[in-house]
């Protein structure tokens, strides 16, 4: 257009300057719409000048929004606001507070501008003080505060300030909140601050939606992100790729690849984020050939380039299938052929593939070989290898390369107790007890949840404070009794007590997952999926005895 014939008068060149936010390429056309305002003799209409001094603001160039503040010959209060957020998205908030002090007029956005300068730089107590004393308070100077706190998961601040708040809310306000409870991982009380969003009758946007598709992700709650999905369709709410995304990977992380393929193919518009997606959830769920297949329906179309995570999704189906050879083909060819260089994921992946296949050696070899120092997750790998095949002087290796890369990883001195328990080295164990306690380190206790009737429950190891603990014990004593019919006999290689057989059986039949199965068992109706989530990997014993449980009570 800046070529053409079109006339570009102020109205347009200021619209254009607009648009040009955010994108390498776009900074480069708000340059050259610069260098035509300059060229049609508009360089000194204040219009134009303050749209130029926000485009180079918001885009980071202090240098070129100074210069344009100090030429401008008269400077309002938009233009002070403007040089404000320059000097905040650069880190210079000493000057920014120096020219927010010096204005004989200030507008509420010139507060809330300078709140933000402080929560950018995490300097709340700063940034509380300036709310407090702002004599001009509105939405936009509490959701400001509020989004301050969140980011830093100060979540007790911001939710009373929140409660606060009261009628004066908006859906910005309520979304901020939410998804600050995200961001702390408290996935919960982000689906009870939707609930009470509803209770007061404030309109969800597509926002809210992408917050609570996560948070059921996260917590495996397929009841209530079909509900989600329901209330989106319902409402007419835009199925943008951001959202539809979501709902994808939604459905993928609570196991129903099958609604997340659906929801896939009626996406409207669809980017690389969803292509990917799609090709992470079947290599998460073991179906490496149509992870494989989508990979090459992705490329034939011409959709979009291949990127890292395309690759991290088909390697992992790859791995999660045993398909060792296409593994090694795409590995390669990711570099080769596809111009992806190899990351530490993609190692990883390619060690996991090795280990499943029991090529420890192979793997080793990998690790040794690799461009960029093996993390603890590619020792990991090898690791629980190493157990599953018996390989003790190797796993005994790595364990004390895990334990030097990360000392503070309670996890890494259970995998080596759990070698020395196998081998009934208690000695040892009793070692790994006395380091761990002599350095602090604290192993993270497993955790698994359950959905039931849109209510997330949760369990620990030995949980007894469920109001249902006592009929769970007996029907675990009945799962347990049912399941010696078919065989089983408990694998207690992980129990790391030096304590009689009887004992360690015990012990293993309280996992925090067979808790979260009786439960379901329990108050569920039909065959149909009982899923549960877990934090932690799950034990092989509770492996083997899961897929038991969903023999003897023809589940899926």
């Amino acid at each position: 257009m800046l070529q053409g014939a079109i006339r570009t008068d102020r109205t347009v060149l200021l619209s254009l300057l607009r648009s040009c936010v955010g994108f390498v390429e776009d900074k480069r056309s708000g340059e050259a719409i610069h260098s035509r305002i300059f060229k049609l003799g508009f360089s000194s209409d204040r219009f134009l000048q303050t749209g130029l001094l926000d485009f180079y603001s918001k885009c980071g160039c202090l240098a070129a929004a100074q210069q344009i503040f100090d030429e401008m010959s008269a400077r309002d209060v938009v233009a002070h606001n403007a040089m404000i957020a320059a000097f905040g998205v650069c880190g210079c908030v000493d000057d920014a507070r120096n020219l927010f002090d010096g204005m004989t007029v200030r507008s509420s956005a010139s507060w809330n501008t300078m709140i933000s300068v402080y929560c950018r730089r995490g300097d709340f107590e700063a940034a509380r003080e300036l709310f407090d004393r702002n004599p001009v308070k509105d939405v936009v100077s509490w959701n400001a505060i509020i989004d301050g706190y969140c980011k830093v998961g100060k979540m007790e601040m911001a939710y009373e300030l929140f409660n606060r708040m009261g009628s004066a809310r908006n859906s910005v306000t309520w979304n901020t909140v939410i998804s600050g409870y995200l961001h702390c991982r408290e996935f919960g009380r982000a689906i009870s601050m939707f609930r009470m969003m509803q209770e007061e009758n404030v309109k969800p946007t597509e926002i809210t939606m992408v917050s609570l598709l996560s948070a059921c992700a996260h917590l495996g709650a397929l009841g209530m992100g079909r509900w989600i999905h329901a209330y989106i369709k319902n409402h007419n709410l835009k199925m943008d790729v951001v959202l539809g995304n979501a709902l994808v990977d939604m459905y993928f992380k609570c196991g129903s690849a099958d609604m997340a393929i659906d929801a896939f193919r009626r996406l409207p518009v669809k980017n690389v984020y969803c292509w990917n997606s799609v090709i992470v959830g079947l290599g998460m769920h073991g179906y490496g050939e149509q992870a494989i297949e989508a990979f090459h329906e992705m490329e034939k179309g011409n959709f979009f380039k291949p990127d890292g995570i395309t690759f991290v999704g088909l390697l992992s189906g790859c791995s999660h299938s045993g398909l060792v050879d296409e593994g090694k083909k795409y590995f390669q060819e990711m570099h080769h052929v596809y111009g992806v260089e190899p990351k530490i994921e993609h190692y990883g992946c390619m060690v996991d593939l090795l280990c499943r296949s029991g090529l420890l050696k192979e793997a080793l070899d990998l690790i040794e070989a690799m461009l960029i120092p093996p993390n603890c997750v590619v020792w990991g790998s090898l690791l629980r290898a190493c157990r599953i095949y018996r390989d003790t002087e190797l796993s005994e290796q790595v364990t004390k390369r895990l334990l030097e890369l990360d000392p503070a990883d309670g996890g890494n001195y259970v995998f080596l107790s759990n070698i020395y328990a196998a081998s009934s080295s208690w000695i040892d164990v009793e070692n790994c007890r006395r380091i761990m306690i002599e350095r602090g380190v604290q192993k993270i206790p497993g955790c698994s949840s359950i959905e039931l009737n849109n209510m997330v429950h949760e369990f620990v190891a030995g949980d007894t404070s469920h109001p249902q603990f006592e009929e769970i014990n007996v029907f675990l004593v009945e799962i347990d009794r049912e399941l010696r019919k078919l065989g089983y006999r408990p694998d207690v290689d992980s129990v790391l007590h030096d304590i009689e057989e009887e004992e360690k059986e015990e012990a293993i039949k309280y996992h925090s997952e067979r808790i979260a199965i009786a439960f379901g068992l329990m108050n569920s109706t039909g065959k149909g999926p009982i899923r549960i989530v877990k934090n932690l990997r799950v034990c092989y014993d509770c492996h083997e005895a899961s897929k038991l449980i969903a023999k003897l009570f023809q589940l899926k």
